[in-house]
């Protein structure tokens, strides 16, 4: 084969990505895209007669449907409806890293009116890309430390949006903490990491610390992508419960992700509520759904005409622990009555 018809193959190959991406997203906001009320009406007002905003998607896998349920609530309660007033341009992978700087720079050429952000993942290519266009990202961790602004409360330049927690090191921490409530006996703990991911070293670093103060073991342990989940929980040994970096890979296939602890009868503590939904043992994380639904007030405020670097990045004040009974019995664990009095969710 040419190098030509190589590079075809590729072109072809990447559309096509693009392409299920906007018809997924598409099939999973369609049922509230063209609701309108009261509400929506009111808000509607608002806007320029006849103004149709483009916003740009930049997302590392495609988020938990529940997730752009929220974000797709929060713009119709401020007046905004795919095929009315609002058009989507979205541009995500299955979960690599890769292609996210070339989607960011589509999305600047596209003029988009805002560029929606994911993660750190998302939001640092975006950055990279452009000054001018404004960005609001959600869920990135650590944005102070990342780089990604300045200060929380004057982010500055284009960019602002929803801190899913200010210090990846604690909430990796905090994490290894449960996990040794959970399982008095923790001697050694596993952490799938992704050393792509911006935050990685941080998160690592804070379970690894928390890890020695409660005499606790740490393996590291790196995976590139979905593939690399079995085979690397089938090679660990001695291995008393797992954790994970908090990252857009995981959550995009966290299905794989819980069916090989499954498999390995191991137990784990998650990231977020969507894992034990999926059939995880535990999470602990903040309210995700929140930031999705704050995340739309943001792109409402820019398309209003606010400065992005003008408004102070939202941080999050709450969390939730959230514990799978179910999966708990599978394996032969049993939460403590501690734990299940502070849960904000049982699964039975």
């Amino acid at each position: 084969m040419s190098a030509f018809d190589c590079g075809l193959r590729l072109r072809h190959a990447a559309m096509a990505v693009r392409v299920v991406a906007f018809v997924l997203l598409a099939f999973l906001w369609a049922p509230a895209s063209f609701v309108s009320g009261p509400v929506g009406d009111a808000h509607a007002q608002q806007q320029p007669a006849g103004k149709i905003y483009r916003i740009g998607f930049l997302s590392q896998g495609a988020p938990p449907k529940a997730y752009l349920e929220a974000l797709q609530q929060g713009l119709r309660e401020r007046g905004y409806a795919e095929g009315r007033n609002l058009l989507w341009e979205f541009r995500f992978t299955d979960g690599s890293l890769d292609k996210l700087p070339q989607f960011a720079e589509e999305l600047v050429r596209l003029k988009v009116d805002v560029i929606l952000a994911r993660a750190s993942s998302g939001a640092l290519p975006a950055q990279r890309a452009t000054t001018s266009v404004p960005i609001v990202f959600v869920g990135v961790l650590d944005p102070v430390e990342i780089g990604l602004i300045p200060s929380l409360r004057h982010p500055g330049g284009n960019i602002t949006g929803v801190a899913v927690a200010v210090s990846a090191s604690d909430m990796a921490g905090k994490r290894v903490q449960l996990f040794k409530e959970l399982v008095p006996t923790l001697k050694r703990v596993a952490m799938l990491s992704h050393p792509p991911h911006p935050t990685n070293g941080i998160q690592l670093r804070g379970a690894e610390a928390a890890a020695r103060t409660l005499g606790v073991q740490l393996e590291a342990v790196p995976v590139r992508g979905a593939d690399d989940f079995a085979p690397a929980l089938n090679a660990l040994r001695d291995i008393n419960g797992v954790l994970h970096a908090d990252t857009a890979l995981f959550v995009t296939h966290r299905a794989r992700l819980v069916d090989a602890m499954a498999r390995r009868r191991l137990p784990a503590i998650y990231a977020s509520r969507v894992y034990v939904e999926a059939g995880g043992l535990m999470s602990y994380g903040p309210n995700l759904l929140d930031h999705w639904k704050s995340a739309a007030a943001y792109v409402d405020k820019v398309l209003k005409g606010a400065k992005p670097g003008d408004l102070p990045v939202e941080q999050p004040t709450t969390f939730e622990l959230v514990i799978n009974n179910r999966t708990a019995k599978a394996i032969g664990l049993t939460f403590s009555p501690s734990l299940v009095s502070r849960a904000d969710q049982v699964v039975e």
